[in-house]
């Protein structure tokens, strides 16, 4: 069954969504961050991806009393949470306060033996990041481009216990132009991990590409999340789960 997980993304206390990435190209959608949560609960949603943009940009957790305030209010909200998420004391608190998985991006690609040690004090809890432009991996804030391959970092940690990987096309998020499907199964075909796709989601249809994809035994596209979409009203979240429910 694909899993359609309505976006969160916070910046300056506000819910935003950024055009590729940029942080001079925002648009808020709302001052009240757990309206919003309540919003997409109400539509259905039982699963939300929170991301902590002023965390992204500055290797901390910025958005905290935000992020526990949700993970309170909503205790039975499977929550994953990126942005600054860069020590273990970071991902202790949250994982105290409720949030159900950490999304590992910057750390992840500098420091790839933190992620074995985080997945092994807290099995099950960890999702690996990987924001791709061009196919190589953007990390801090996707201010910075490395020489990694999105495909040959996702090899990397696929015998490390991580959950899951989030691939977003950075040219493709907030621009909803649609999903690049042909990279995510790409991806998806790589390795034996679960894929949760991000980035370009703009209409039903591109649910539906995707939750016409076969089930495979492990791994496969689990996951699609959306945000700009369902802020601007190209995608009515009620019928992605209704498409979704029981696929």
């Amino acid at each position: 069954m694909l899993t359609v997980i309505p976006a969160i993304d916070l910046k300056d206390g506000a819910v935003v969504n950024l055009k590729q990435g940029r942080f001079d190209a925002s648009t808020v959608y709302s001052r009240d961050p757990l309206e919003t949560a309540q919003r997409w609960v109400d539509a259905g949603a039982s699963r939300l991806h929170i991301v902590d943009l002023d965390g992204a940009l500055e290797g901390a957790s910025v958005s905290r009393d935000i992020v526990n305030e949700i993970a309170a209010q909503f205790p039975d909200l499977t929550l994953q949470l990126g942005g600054g998420i860069r020590s273990q004391a970071i991902i202790e608190s949250y994982l105290e306060a409720g949030v159900d998985y950490l999304v590992l991006g910057t750390k992840a690609v500098q420091d790839p033996g933190f992620v074995g040690d985080m997945t092994r004090r807290f099995p099950g809890t960890m999702i690996i990041g990987l924001d791709g432009l061009d196919g190589k991996v953007a990390i801090q804030g996707w201010k910075s481009v490395t020489d990694y391959s999105v495909v040959e970092l996702a090899k990397r940690f696929e015998n490390d216990g991580v959950s899951a990987i989030i691939y977003t096309d950075i040219s493709r998020d907030g621009m909803m132009e649609g999903i690049n499907f042909e990279g995510t199964v790409a991806l998806s075909d790589a390795v034996s991990l679960p894929i949760i796709a991000s980035g370009g989601v703009n209409q039903l249809s591109d649910i539906a590409q995707l939750a016409a994809l076969p089930e495979r035994d492990t791994g496969g596209i689990q996951g699609v999340i959306t945000g700009r979409a369902i802020y601007e009203g190209t995608l009515d979240l009620k019928e992605a789960f209704a498409l979704t429910a029981g696929r």
